[in-house]
Parts: C-alpha cells; sequence; structure tokens
C-alpha cells in the first residue's frame, strides 16, 4: 500500500511515532493486537515495526521507533528523514506475536521500545474488559514512551508497574520475581532487549505450556553464512550454489529472485519458505522449536544448511 505520513510526533526521548493512513483516507486492512507492518525506506531497507494504536481503528496505523544506535539504517532513516505529508510503500499487517483474548489473567513485560506491541494488547484488553497487569521498565524516565497514555489506560482493567533503571542505582527488574508473583493460569508477555527476553524465558521456563509468549526485535545469534550447499527451487527447476558469506536470501535477490524480506535478522518473519528437502540449520527467532524440528520452513534471510541440498518451495 501507498500510505501518507499524517503526522511525526515526539513520544519520548530517541523515539518517535509515524501515523500513516491512506491517501483518500478509505479503510485500512484489519490487525489484531500484537501485529506488525513492514515499512519499505528505499534503496532496498525494509524494516518492521509493531502497530501501537487500538485494532479497532480502521482508518490509520500508528509504529513507534527507537532510535538505535547500532542502527543498519532503519531507524536512522525514520528519525532523520521522514516527514509529514511523505508517501510510504507499507505491507499489510502480519501477526506472530498474537493476544490469547480470552486468558482469565494478562501479565505484560516491556524494556524499553519493547512495550510497543504491548501497548496495542493493553488497548484491547480494556475493550473486551480483561484484567491485566503491566511491568515496565526503561533506562531513564525521558525515555518512556508512552508512560502517560499507559497510566490512563491502567484505570479501567490493569495495573502498572513501572520501573526506572538509572534511579535504582542501575538495578534491572527481578524478572524471576515478576514471573513468580504471576496468577496461575496467567498468560505471559515479554518484548525489549535480547537479554531481558532470554532472562524471561528462562525465569518463565516451568510455565504451562502456551501460556508465555516472547516477541524479539533483534537477531539472537548469527546468521549461518559458511554456504557450501545447493539451493534448488522446485517451481521453477533453478538451482544456485550458496557462497560462503552469503546468506540463501542474498543469493536469491543476486540472482535476480523477487523474494519477500524485511529485517533480514530473523524477527519478522516476512521471508518465512516452505523447504521440501533438505535439513534447515535455523538461526531465527520466528519460529517455534516444534517448528524448527519439523524443519519444513526456514527463514532464507538468516538460516542455512546442513545437508548437500535445500529445494525450496519457490
Amino acid at each position: 500500500m501507498q500510505l501518507i505520513i499524517r503526522s511525526k510526533t515526539t513520544e519520548a526521548e530517541d523515539i518517535v511515532s509515524l501515523e500513516l493512513a491512506a491517501p483518500d483516507g478509505s479503510a485500512l486492512p484489519a490487525f489484531t493486537a500484537g501485529a506488525h507492518i513492514d515499512l519499505s525506506l528505499g534503496k532496498g531497507l525494509v524494516r518492521s515495526y509493531s502497530l501501537v494504536n487500538d485494532p479497532a481503528e480502521r482508518h490509520r496505523y500508528v509504529v513507534a521507533v527507537n532510535r538505535d544506535p547500532a542502527s543498519r539504517g532503519g531507524s536512522r532513516h525514520v528519525h532523520e528523514a521522514l516527514r509529514a505529508g511523505q508517501a510510504l510503500e507499507v505491507s499489510a499487517p502480519r501477526n506472530h506475536f498474537p493476544l490469547v483474548e480470552d486468558a482469565p489473567h494478562v501479565v505484560l513485560i516491556a524494556g524499553g521500545i519493547g512495550i510497543t506491541p504491548l501497548l496495542c494488547m493493553i488497548r484491547r484488553l480494556n475493550a473486551l474488559g480483561r484484567a491485566w497487569t503491566l511491568h515496565y521498565s526503561a533506562r531513564t524516565r525521558a525515555k518512556a514512551a508512552y508512560l502517560g497514555v499507559l497510566r490512563e489506560l491502567a484505570e479501567p482493567c490493569g495495573r502498572l508497574d513501572f520501573h526506572v533503571v538509572d534511579e535504582c542505582g542501575g538495578r534491572l527488574p527481578d524478572l524471576a520475581a515478576l514471573v513468580g508473583a504471576s496468577p496461575a493460569g496467567a498468560h505471559l508477555y515479554c518484548c525489549g532487549p535480547v537479554p531481558m527476553l532470554h532472562a524471561f524465558e528462562e525465569a518463565a521456563s516451568l510455565r504451562p505450556p502456551g501460556t508465555v509468549h516472547v516477541e524479539y526485535f533483534s537477531a539472537q545469534q548469527d546468521a549461518a553464512l559458511a554456504g557450501g550447499f545447493e539451493v534448488v527451487l522446485a517451481r521453477s527447476g533453478r538451482s544456485l550454489r550458496i557462497q560462503p558469506g552469503a546468506s540463501i536470501l542474498d543469493a536469491l535477490l543476486a540472482d535476480g529472485l523477487d523474494v519477500g524480506h524485511a529485517c533480514k535478522e530473523g524477527v519478522c518473519g516476512a521471508c518465512q519458505t516452505r523447504v521440501l528437502e533438505g535439513t534447515p540449520d535455523h538461526r531465527d527467532s520466528y519460529l517455534s522449536p516444534r517448528e524448527k524440528s519439523a524443519g519444513d520452513a526456514i527463514m532464507l534471510c538468516c538460516s542455512g544448511c546442513t545437508s548437500e541440498k535445500l529445494v525450496l518451495d519457490l
């Protein structure tokens, strides 16, 4: 879709939001809490950002973007180059971090910009009249986006626990304690920096299956770039050799194939492709352990192959 940036707003230190709408004001494709969209930022740069606005809204999408000091170009471009009135190519929403809407209680744990998908979930939980608890931490108070909004949203159904790391002598939230204090049967959601997510998953490892949910914004491990195997495209009959230093996605794009992709870190799911033969070397943060064990899907941007040949449904 070609959408217009209706407004660009500073939400906190180094965090801006973009409000996107159709040029003619028409309704946009519906989305569910936890969904994200891909923004095409030019020169092949595509980045995924969580939607923060109410899923009931059909007239706009709102995303918030943190200026990442280690930016590979996406967040820097959003902060420095984008302006209200510009047009952007935007994907339809996708959701691999969905909210379980009938959970008896929902516990949300956010670190920094990880608040974005959880804010959307909170709006939906309030609409449903469902109880929720949010544990929100930020390095400094100035970097806490949407804090005032969250305090207002907590009045009907929720409880907000706000933790400022620099005001606590650098002490991080005690995730083991937060998880341990969560009600039995509650669904737990966590989004934030990779170390936080790892600590959360360890703390929640004994919770009932299917009640623990995480979303990664960056890669957990290095991409598989050893190469040395053949990729066969089953639909076209084409094949190519993956050379050392290149991902499967790199090789396909260099060979002229138009392959959907966005983050290039294995977190967004845009390049997920069905595997017909071969053994993937999974390096993504998108597929579940069960899906990885099945071996019938791969993220082309970061995963490789441990067999001599990989046959893809392309």
